[in-house]
């Protein structure tokens, strides 16, 4: 049964064409048979890169290139055009049915200008890819210099970026050591820049200096640790998705200690993505929801809750009720606030960026992101730009309010 009918609209179907079939896996850009250097041209092993990739990755000598996604050598001479795919692309170009994507008038999603619409953010630069970034599940940024930092699936769990998407160092290697990393699912940074990891793998919190040194593991209390953010304060906040709680800790980072480790909600049904607004001290909650808890249907059933400084409930939502409030059908599974304290949501199914607006003066749903997105799974809000982890390309992805040059780093 597919898991994503919206997918199977036309709309949808043009869509997945578009980002999985007509561009390049490497750089990013569109193929096209009108620019000879982005022409999509047959590797030996079979993979699809353009011309310009081909040129730039290939050894200007031996002719010869390592394929970027199954490594086996293929020389420069034996490519080819892929005509299949410039046919493709012409008959796409025929054939372009209507977005169905609705635009609202923004409420102040990002702090941004009034009159904000679905396309209003668009994409300023992409960097990561394979190779660099495998399989990445979490990423935070460092509000006052914007290094980002994004945790993955590759043998140094951690890869810091610059601000421009220059990879500057890694670390935590694979493994259940002290220091080390096994299965890493979320990731934060205190404002002094110390980072934090939820490591499924040995059930633990880990804490580390922006080099990578080890400064303290925490793992008394929790079954699962999964979500992770830190207040304006440097406490931890981590989500529990088999206790079903929301735990604060407090470290004294110098001396490596755990000074408190407290639940600060209970009663969470599979609580993950986890998000701290520096502005008011609120927290907001991302629940997965059983599926006899809500009207059944095909889509994964979500709960936001925004909790106070203190930890009461002050609002909530859930999936259904914005499905029945607008005209798409929003699947919640990842949570930010903007500057301004509003609530922006991932749907990681559509491969989009939501503001909800303030949510306890009631959701105001704008869109704020909906091209060139395969599947998000995290996002901070930083001035006035979104920073985007997409697990689909496995890249990082900056979006802004300016139009600008498309670059890939």
């Amino acid at each position: 049964m597919d898991k994503n009918p919206g997918s199977l609209t036309p709309e949808g179907i043009l869509r997945e064409i578009q980002i999985n079939l007509l561009e390049c896996k490497v750089c990013f850009e569109k193929f096209s048979t009108q620019q000879r250097q982005h022409r999509p041209q047959n590797l030996s092993c079979g993979h699809v890169l353009c011309l310009e990739c081909i040129t730039a990755l290939s050894h200007p000598l031996l002719r010869k290139l390592e394929c970027p996604f199954c490594r086996q050598l293929c020389s420069v001479d034996s490519t080819s055009h892929c005509q299949v795919l410039s046919d493709l692309q012409e008959l796409l170009l025929s054939w372009s049915p209507t977005s169905s994507t609705p635009t609202h008038r923004a409420k102040g999603g990002l702090g941004l200008a009034a009159g904000l619409t679905s396309t209003a953010l668009h994409l300023d630069k992409t960097f990561g890819g394979w190779g660099t970034l495998v399989n990445p599940t979490g990423i935070a940024v460092l509000g006052c210099s914007g290094t980002i930092v994004v945790v993955h699936d590759g043998e140094k769990r951690v890869v810091v970026f610059s601000p421009q998407g220059k990879k500057l160092h890694s670390f935590g290697r694979r493994g259940l050591a002290s220091g080390e990393i096994c299965y890493p699912l979320d990731v934060a940074v205190t404002l002094c820049g110390y980072v934090v990891v939820t490591d499924a793998g040995d059930k633990a919190v880990k804490v580390f200096t922006s080099r990578g040194n080890h400064v303290v593991t925490v793992k008394e209390s929790f079954q699962m640790p999964w979500g992770v953010d830190t207040d304006s304060c440097g406490h931890i906040l981590v989500s529990d998705v088999q206790a079903g709680t929301l735990s604060q800790v407090k470290v004294d980072y110098t001396h490596g200690l755990i000074l408190e480790h407290q639940t600060a909600f209970s009663g969470l049904q599979h609580p993950k993505a986890v998000a701290c607004c520096h502005v008011t001290g609120n927290t907001a909650v991302m629940e997965h929801l059983p599926g006899d808890s809500y009207p059944p249907g095909r889509h994964q059933h979500t709960r936001l809750r925004v909790l106070t400084k203190d930890f009461h409930l002050l609002c909530q939502t859930d999936s259904f009720s914005l499905t029945l409030q607008s005209t798409v059908r929003l699947n919640m599974s990842g949570v930010a606030f903007d500057r301004d304290g509003d609530v922006i949501v991932i749907d990681s199914n559509q491969g989009m960026i939501w503001s909800l607006g303030k949510l306890q003066n009631g959701p105001a749903l704008t869109p704020l992101v909906g091209d060139h997105l395969i599947r998000p799974v995290g996002l901070v809000s930083l001035n006035n730009t979104v920073v985007i982890l997409d697990s689909g390309n496995h890249t990082v992805k900056i979006y802004s309010a300016k139009s600008v040059a498309r670059t890939m780093i």
